[in-house]
């Protein structure tokens, strides 16, 4: 599909490991925090959540979105750290249909981007086309909703981006939605999340947090295109003895995202050979490194991606079983998509995650596009068909009814 798209489809492997336990995603996220607790902002409550602290137009946005009218806004707006529960600054993009807003407001759609990168020239609001998000950006605008997008955390603004750090993903979403809300006082309190690879796990970890997090809105439902849902499998022997391409691309950034959780973690337990010994390229996302990065993968051995010991691949499952989806029941209706020849999450990897959802008792309308890979542009169109329907109050499928996934 597009830049953002392409590399998110390195976001990686889950298997059927079971899910994570609260316990220890509290305990990693407590320690996280105390280690740095005492120069941390505190997090924003109330009506500082969302709050904008910066605006300017965005200048060059891609035809395809100026085409629609549309009014561009580049943010700045507070919101919270997942991983220290502190305050944060996060950039976004805000889109504004053009016209009038229908009676009771325009509604919002706030969109998981992708995966960019980890770095900050890797935040989409750098790019005329979004790094590969304008697209869906375009057709949202066309059905009338106010879009946001956000940058997540660390990416163009101080700080680290923790890489696939669900809880975060889903405050900047959230936040995102409120900052629209600023931007255009005309939008309505209804939103709904869409998102791809990285960006689909930060949209339906933003369903699971829109009762909590998101009180003060409506929440209508999440489309979640290729999640990056659970990614254990990716610690498994056979599976890391034989990664595919797209997931040799994707493992130092989910590397750096576990570090950032995990500082005791030594990446070269888990990755080895050209990618370690070229860290500016691993962690390349634009331009000439991209292309540099993809011919460095071509030269890795079978064995530079297997963990070091049996003991370092149970630890790292364990760390992403701690970042892994469901981590609790949703707020409403969710559309999950996986194309059946995607390379990068394989599609029983999500299925397994669909059926833990299901178990909570979420309602899920769970599709496999056959012959399609990862984040594939073809399923775009059917996913903003969903969320209008949702706005429109149509009754959500829910396969979990049918017998699971």
């Amino acid at each position: 599909m597009m830049a953002g798209v392409l590399l998110a489809g390195t976001v990686a492997c889950g298997s059927s490991a079971s899910g994570p336990d609260a316990s220890e995603i509290a305990d990693v996220h407590t320690s996280t925090a105390s280690m740095s607790a005492p120069s941390l902002p505190p997090a924003p409550i109330g009506d500082e959540r969302g709050a904008v602290l910066s605006r300017e137009p965005f200048a060059g946005i891609t035809g395809e979105i100026e085409d629609t009218g549309a009014t561009v806004t580049k943010v700045t707006y507070r919101s919270t750290s997942g991983v220290t529960n502190s305050g944060t600054e996060v950039v976004g993009t805000v889109f504004t249909p053009e016209g009038q807003a229908p009676e009771g407001g325009w509604p919002v759609v706030t969109v998981g981007h992708g995966t960019t990168g980890v770095t900050d020239e890797c935040a989409p609001s750098s790019s005329p086309t979004l790094l590969g998000t304008a697209d869906v950006v375009g057709q949202l605008l066309e059905r009338g909703y106010v879009v946001a997008v956000s940058d997540y955390e660390g990416l163009g603004t101080e700080g680290p981006h923790p890489y696939l750090e669900p809880t975060t993903a889903a405050y900047n979403l959230i936040d995102a939605v409120r900052a629209a809300r600023q931007i255009v006082p005309a939008a309505s309190t209804r939103w709904a999340a869409l998102g791809v690879s990285q960006g689909g796990q930060a949209s339906w970890s933003a369903a699971e947090h829109a009762d909590d997090y998101g009180e003060g809105l409506e929440f209508v439902g999440s489309a979640n295109l290729s999640p990056a849902a659970d990614l254990a499998g990716i610690a498994d022997g056979n599976v890391a003895e034989a990664m595919t391409l797209p997931q040799k691309m994707f493992l130092p950034y989910l590397l750096e995202g576990l570090q950032l959780l995990h500082p005791e973690m030594d990446p070269t337990d888990y990755l080895r050979g050209a990618l370690a010994e070229n860290p500016d390229t691993a962690l390349s996302c634009v331009g000439a490194m991209l292309t540099e990065k993809w011919n460095v993968a071509t030269q890795m051995r079978p064995d530079d991606t297997v963990p070091r010991t049996p003991a370092d691949a149970l630890q790292m499952r364990k760390w992403l079983e701690g970042i892994a989806l469901p981590q609790s029941k949703a707020a409403g209706p969710q559309l999950v998509v996986v194309g059946s020849e995607d390379n990068l999450i394989f599609p029983e990897w999500t299925e397994h995650a669909v059926e833990k959802a299901c178990a909570n008792g979420d309602v899920i309308a769970f599709r496999t596009r056959t012959g399609e890979g990862h984040a594939d542009a073809r399923a775009i169109p059917g996913a903003v068909q969903w969320v209008a329907d949702r706005f429109a109050g149509v009754p959500p499928e829910n396969t979990c009814q049918e017998g699971g996934s």
